[in-house]
């Protein structure tokens, strides 16, 4: 009998692919206290004794010392290849908006949004259906979409915290083609690149080649995204150079060999592992140099492809297609490089056991598929992770308030300070957002940001608001700076109150109270 595991997390980080830096410095303290401990009881003589438990505490003490300060952050995950449908009305259970600790960040991949000439020009006009659903349904819980992109039928949404807003910068996104010969984008890859507290991260959202007979093509065009795509970072020009990648979509890598009736068995039985051997992903990759660093949770979850719509069935129709872990998430910890051999002693003396000073580590929570949306013949894969990382920074590049009483009854200023230097541009503009905005472009009204001269390190600047472009009804707002150079809001001020209008009531905003009364 197969015995699956009852643990789903699967951890990696930045040194490496099995245990973290705090365990593994635990352990080795611990051996240190044990070995104190043994030679207390041995040592016959008092000198000798005290020789061996004055190092051993050096010891101790040192790995003491080399506990890093961590934060850790949620990572919600979704692949959804939803088959050009309209998106269902409620969307909670996919986002799994009640589970405690809440997520960080969302980063939603579909695959098949629908395209078709029309609508596809509409969508560039104005924000598709999805995307709108996913707002409407996490802006009133504080989340902010951070940036999109979209290729076709390819869609990739970052939503975060409105408080992580200032530490998201130098966003980033492109695509790749890969269908009819790299000149259609219904296939390809669409991917988005930022800092996270100065760590660099990744999100490739791809939709591969289907069809049994195809994967090595899969594999092909997978290595040639990689490839091609780059962006204007310096010190991280290509996807692999992240310090983490997360590669998910509609991979396409079906299940070989096995015929329909010992799959339908296997599945129905809830013997998923033996199914594992012929998944064509897992197979290819004791093939592939490059894959077998991509790490991937157990596949101890109903295969996500192909259902008859509307139904947890299998496809039913003539053709009979074969179940498939089709939809996948997988995540990539770059290598540490490894030192040459004359710098070994140099780097054996500097790098403090090649503890990483600022560790990023990856632990996988959750990885599911969610069989209670029917919409589309593909069924939305689920992955839940913690980032435990050290932050490089905590302090906005800008501090941004507003200054006395805001009303549309007169004009209003607000200050804001560079906190450091950075590349900022007379292209910067401050945003008047409405606590629960949806993006930074969901704006009340916004200003420019002072165009004669760059302002100097703290120096503190103050631009006016002109009481025209002020709501007149009172409530919670907050000031955003939006550097264009970023493509982020990297400075928010404090939520603050804009108080009612005289102005409301004789624009017939509100109705007017006499004695009481409302007229």
């Amino acid at each position: 009998m197969d015995l699956l595991t009852d643990d789903p997390r699967v951890r990696s980080d930045s040194m490496s692919s099995s245990t973290s830096v705090g365990s593994r410095t635990r352990i080795l303290l611990r051996q240190r206290l044990s070995q104190l401990l043994t030679r207390i009881d041995d040592m016959s003589s008092d000198d000798e004794a005290s020789e061996e438990v004055s190092r051993t505490l050096d010891e101790a003490f040192h790995l003491c010392g080399r506990f890093i300060p961590t934060d850790t952050f949620r990572l919600h995950m979704v692949t959804w290849n939803v088959a050009t449908a309209e998106p269902p009305e409620d969307v909670s259970a996919l986002l799994q908006l009640d589970v405690q600790p809440p997520a960080d960040l969302y980063v939603i991949g579909l695959q098949e949004v629908n395209a078709t000439p029309v609508r596809f020009i509409s969508d560039l006009l104005m924000e598709d259906s999805w995307s709108h659903v996913f707002m409407d349904t996490l802006a009133p819980r504080g989340f902010v979409k951070v940036t999109s992109i979209r290729m076709q039928g390819l869609l990739l949404l970052l939503f975060a915290k409105q408080i992580h807003l200032p530490y998201i910068r130098n966003i980033q996104t492109t695509y790749t083609r890969t269908g009819i010969f790299g000149y259609w984008g219904n296939k390809g890859g669409v991917s988005v690149r930022f800092s996270l507290y100065g760590h660099m991260v990744c999100f490739l959202n791809c939709h591969l080649a289907a069809h049994m007979s195809y994967a090595l093509q899969r594999v092909d065009e997978f290595e040639h995204i990689l490839e091609t795509q780059d962006f204007d970072i310096s010190d991280t020009p290509h996807i692999l150079d992240h310090k983490v990648v997360f590669w998910f979509g509609d991979l396409n890598f079906r299940i070989a060999d096995h015929g329909l009736h010992f799959l339908r068995s296997s599945i129905n039985s809830g013997r998923f592992n033996l199914l594992w051997s012929k998944d064509q992903l897992t197979m290819m990759k004791k093939k592939e140099a490059f894959l077998q660093e991509f790490e991937e949770g157990p596949l101890n979850f109903k295969p996500s492809y192909k259902f008859d719509r509307n139904s947890d069935t299998y496809d039913t129709s003539t053709k009979k297609r074969k179940p498939a872990w089709t939809d996948r998430i997988l995540w990539r910890i770059k290598p540490q490089t490894q030192p040459s051999e004359e710098d070994d002693e140099k780097a054996s003396t500097s790098t403090d056991d090649g503890l990483d000073e600022y560790p990023l580590q990856v632990t996988q929570e959750k990885y599911t598929s969610d069989m209670s949306y029917g919409v589309s013949d593909h069924k939305p894969v689920i992955a839940t992770f913690s980032l435990e990382l050290r932050k490089y920074f905590d302090t906005p590049l800008v501090h941004i308030s507003p200054l006395g009483t805001w009303s549309g009854d007169q004009d209003a200023l607000l200050s804001y300070t560079f906190q450091e230097d950075f590349m900022s541009s007379t292209w910067d503009w401050i945003g008047l957002y409405k606590v629960g905005f949806k993006s930074p472009s969901d704006y009340e009204t916004f200003v420019w940001v002072r165009e004669d001269d760059l302002p100097e390190t703290n120096e503190v600047i103050e631009i006016s608001v002109d009481k025209d472009e002020i709501p007149l009804l009172s409530g919670q707002y907050v000031l955003g700076y939006y550097s264009t150079n970023m493509q982020s809001i990297i400075g928010l001020s404090a939520s603050f109150q804009i108080v009612e209008s005289k102005r409301a009531v004789m624009e017939g905003l509100i109705p007017e109270n006499i004695n009481g009364l409302n007229k």
